[in-house]
């Protein structure tokens, strides 16, 4: 007898079209909007980082809440109301004249990228798999990183033929179409909706709620140990810098390669970004797994060292490549780490806890790498204090206490 198919690799894959355009527009987009605000208005650095450090910490701050809009809800009223925020605070980016009015585009695009971004992800997925969820959480980030490698470079020429207004615009309305077309037609909550359990078996009979888990004090309780802050603080350094790096490549690439180079480079950085999570997947539960983060950061300090120094287009679009390979590992390891090193009752709230820890830091980046180049007149000393700070987070993660088993 032929198993019957699943329908949460239906939700599988409606998730993977949300990180697509929620991550491509909401993340990897940055670059080309600052990029471009900067060219065709003539403002600083710093004077549009600045709206995207306080556009990150609205998303960290929404990202606790979120599981609570999840569960009251359910994905298809919160994925389709942050699409419509992030549609209309794009839309309004492409209509800014003055630099403040940069502040309120990115508080409304902020809704939709706290509803739809890496939490979400793994809220939406949760209910339908136990024994696969690795395997599903994987191809729905792995829609996040081709965000970068389709989405946002294909910004690039749409700004070149049609202006930065009309590309904007296009861009929202591409984005509700698309996502209101899968929040509604594919969506749910769960697998009890059908009748199921997850991964498609019989439902499990129902049981009281076990919300002790993720209750503040044990939240506190993790927050008072070395074994936590040295899984959370290195990645949130490690992403400062890697956040602040990928705002800015754009501009940082385009004088030596031009906008066709830069837009290569950006699809460059996220092809690699998708091998190197491919990669380390394969080999990650055979490795120490804290190992693994530590390599990855310093093949991003080769990268950002080749982007710094070099003088050929051969060399920029290297650094690109490495710097590139640890994108999307930087935002997957952290589980992966917690998930061997904590008791697995625990583990949903302590990845929230990290997931808003980084994302209130890396909030940072943008405004930190800006301001550097403005008071240097030059990328060079924030590419360098971005290596510094991935050095630091590459040693402190050995300190941990490594070497865990899988959890079974």
């Amino acid at each position: 007898m032929r198993a019957r198919y699943f329908y949460g690799w239906n939700v599988v894959g409606a998730t993977f079209g949300m990180a697509l355009f929620s991550f491509g527009l909401g993340f990897y987009g940055l670059t080309v909007y600052v990029a471009a605000l900067q060219r065709q208005l003539g403002w600083s650095a710093s004077a549009v980082s600045a709206p995207v450090t306080m556009y990150y910490i609205a998303g960290a701050l929404l990202t606790l809440w979120i599981g609570d809009l999840y569960g009251r809800f359910g994905p298809r009223v919160v994925v389709a109301g942050g699409s419509l925020a992030m549609a209309a605070g794009i839309a309004a980016l492409g209509r800014v004249t003055q630099p403040w009015q940069l502040y309120p585009a990115f508080l409304v695009m902020s809704v939709g990228w706290g509803a739809m971004s890496g939490a979400a992800i793994n809220i939406i997925l949760a209910p339908w798999f136990r024994r696969r969820r690795g395997l599903a959480v994987s191809i729905a980030f792995n829609g996040a990183t081709l965000g970068g490698v389709i989405v946002a470079p294909a910004l690039i020429p749409l700004i070149g033929a049609v202006g930065f207004t009309r590309a904007l615009t296009v861009a929202a309305v591409v984005l509700v179409v698309v996502l209101f077309a899968l929040a509604a037609g594919v969506m749910r909550r769960g697998p009890d909706d059908l009748g199921l359990g997850p991964d498609g078996d019989p439902a499990p009979p129902t049981r009281g709620s076990a919300a002790a888990n993720g209750g503040p004090a044990r939240r506190g309780e993790a927050l008072r140990t070395w074994r936590f802050w040295s899984v959370s603080a290195p990645f949130a350094l490690g992403l400062v810098a890697q956040v602040g790096v990928l705002t800015h490549m754009v501009a940082l690439v385009t004088p030596a390669l031009g906008a066709g180079g830069a837009a290569r480079a950006v699809s460059l950085t996220t092809s690699a970004a998708l091998v190197g999570r491919l990669v380390t997947g394969v080999i990650v539960d055979r490795l120490n797994r804290r190992f693994v983060a530590s390599v990855t950061l310093v093949i991003q300090i080769v990268g950002v060292f080749l982007l710094a120094r070099a003088s050929s287009a051969v060399g920029i679009y290297a650094g690109c490549a490495l710097f590139g390979l640890g994108v999307g590992n930087l935002t997957t390891l952290p589980g992966l780490i917690l998930a061997v090193e904590w008791p697995r009752e625990r583990f949903s709230a302590l990845v929230g806890l990290v997931v808003g820890i980084n994302q209130f830091t890396f909030a940072f980046g943008p405004s930190l790498v800006g301001g550097l180049r403005d008071w240097a007149g030059t990328y060079g000393p924030a590419l360098a204090t971005c290596a510094a700070l991935q050095t630091v987070a590459a040693a402190v993660i050995l300190l941990g206490p490594g070497g865990a088993r899988p959890a079974r």
